[in-house]
């Protein structure tokens, strides 16, 4: 039996190489992979001496032959195949362990020219993957570093691998050189400056139960490289499994909590909309604050925090039904607390802040919508204020604190604030006036009357709403401007006393 070696990822190679020789394999080694196990004392044959034919043009082409690719392709079913390989001098190979130059890795250095990024485009390597996998009922291809303990498993109590286990690594096969492909056609249209294809890679995470309900299937899946405020790289402490609908709400959370990375801050989240949500001096006081904003929708909610989570905290969540708690970090005695709560599906997520937006995909029937997440914070000063009346400090904190709130409500979205936390949140409605009246009952019913902040995601498109806000106690209201009636709205506003103030961009969220 002969075994063909070369690889790019040398991880686990060497113990690997050295079971199959124990086991009277021969193998066969190109280039950097042959030194290696030459070194670590397995004997090997080179390539050359296989082919007949020296390595060219800097190792372009040293396995691009028929005596490598026959010995890979031959049926050993069919006597014709077998008696040419015998007539043209053609041993067979039945085990190719191949990976790939890592271009991946080579376009991601700083500074990386076209040049390098060429040289690192294998040709021979996914030829010979490609043939091992389409002849996977004679051969077994491994590629992934994590098979060679299964390979070596099935070799010694058999003396062969399964059919089942070389039909999954034939599989496994054909992904690793589409996912390179889709990495270097990527690149490639870009130099060459050609329309952007999308290729998108992401590995199965876990199966769900059901999707948004039970008919609906569903599967979650986490991108290649881990990133800070993601649910799919977050470790699960104790709790039940996520479902769709967990997953999709503790994602809105971890949006929000990205936008609040000063102070200790606090989110209470329902239905993918914040109901509750504080800064405060300590996380204590944010919790109790975004408590206090909305007791009733928080029940069977989502409660996110941007500092460790500690046992004061938990203490006050205890009592409460919630379905999930996010935190960048636990205290012990935290999690005892928790402990309590078996079902309680306890996040710890890492929370560091990013240099770019990361890219947010959706899909539509027959198509995929792909935009920038939305990770713009402008901080409300007063030089946007548009009104004769003048925001006070306190105002302007507070119309800092609505306007990164109201970002993370569905459209049309109001967020009434005050002293730093919600105090009414309208979402999702058809008309900007019918959010702002939930919100603005919600604060009333709260006994919340004057000196209130109002922030709205969109423009006022009439004066409708300056109106209605000033009958509930609003003083100040900071929104994107930008529509032909924004004049109305400024006139109302002075008439009213009430300060506006304009930040001249949107935050429409669907």
């Amino acid at each position: 039996m002969r075994a063909l070696v070369s690889v790019s990822d040398k991880t686990g190679l060497v113990p690997f190489v050295q079971g199959l020789q124990k086991l009277g394999w021969t193998i066969i080694a190109t280039g950097g992979t042959q030194r290696l196990l030459e070194q670590s004392g397995v004997k090997t044959v080179g390539i050359s001496e296989v082919t007949g034919f020296p390595e060219i043009l800097d190792g372009r082409v040293k396995t691009l032959h028929p005596k490598v690719h026959g010995g890979i392709l031959a049926r050993r079913d069919l006597p014709v195949h077998m008696a040419t390989l015998a007539e043209q001098g053609i041993s067979t190979i039945d085990l190719v362990c191949v990976n790939l130059y890592p271009f991946r890795q080579t376009i991601a250095k700083e500074g990386v020219t076209m040049e390098d990024a060429i040289e690192n485009i294998d040709i021979g390597g996914p030829s010979m993957v490609r043939s091992a996998a389409k002849n996977w009922r004679d051969v077994t291809i491994v590629c992934d570093p994590d098979d060679y303990g299964t390979v070596l498993a099935e070799l010694r109590e058999n003396g062969c691998t399964s059919p089942e286990t070389r039909l999954k690594l034939s599989a496994k096969a054909y992904t690793h050189t589409a996912e390179y492909d889709a990495c270097i056609a990527t690149y490639m249209r870009k130099q060459a400056g050609l329309p952007e294809k999308l290729f998108l890679e992401f590995d199965i995470k876990q199966g769900l139960r059901y999707g948004e309900n039970p008919h609906q299937n569903a599967n979650f899946y986490a991108a290649l490289e881990p990133a800070p405020f993601s649910l799919a790289f977050a470790k699960q402490i104790q709790g039940k499994e996520l479902s769709y609908n967990n997953i999709q709400d503790a994602n809105a959370a971890l949006n929000v909590l990205r936008d609040f990375p000063d102070k200790p801050f606090c989110v209470a989240l329902k239905h993918m909309n914040p109901c509750g949500a504080a800064v405060g001096q300590t996380l204590e006081e944010a919790w109790k604050a975004a408590y206090e904003a909305d007791k009733v929708s928080i029940y069977g909610g989502i409660v996110g925090v941007n500092r460790e989570l500690t046992a004061e905290v938990a203490l006050g969540m205890k009592p409460i039904f919630l379905e999930i708690v996010i935190a960048p970090s636990f205290t012990p005695e935290a999690l005892e607390i928790l402990s309590a709560k078996k079902n309680l599906r306890v996040l710890e997520v890492p929370m560091a802040p990013q240099d770019r937006a990361p890219m947010q995909y959706v899909g539509v029937n027959g198509g995929m919508l792909a935009q920038q997440l939305d990770t713009a914070v402008e901080t409300v000063t007063e030089e946007m204020c548009v009104t004769k009346v003048r925001p006070a400090a306190a105002q302007l904190a507070d119309l800092d604190f609505g306007w990164r709130i109201v970002k993370h409500v569905k459209s049309n979205a109001i967020a009434v604030v005050r002293d730093g936390h919600t105090i009414g949140v309208g979402a999702g409605q058809t008309n900007r006036v019918g959010s702002a009246e939930i919100a603005l009952k919600q604060a009333q019913a709260a006994g919340f009357t004057e000196g209130l902040v109002l922030a709205s995601d969109g423009f006022l498109p009439f004066d409708d709403t300056v109106a209605l806000a000033a009958q509930y106690g609003v003083s100040a209201i900071v929104q994107p401007g930008g529509s032909i009636r924004d004049a109305d709205a400024i006139a109302k506003a002075d008439e009213l006393g009430i300060t506006m103030l304009f930040t001249g961009i949107r935050h429409f969220k669907h």
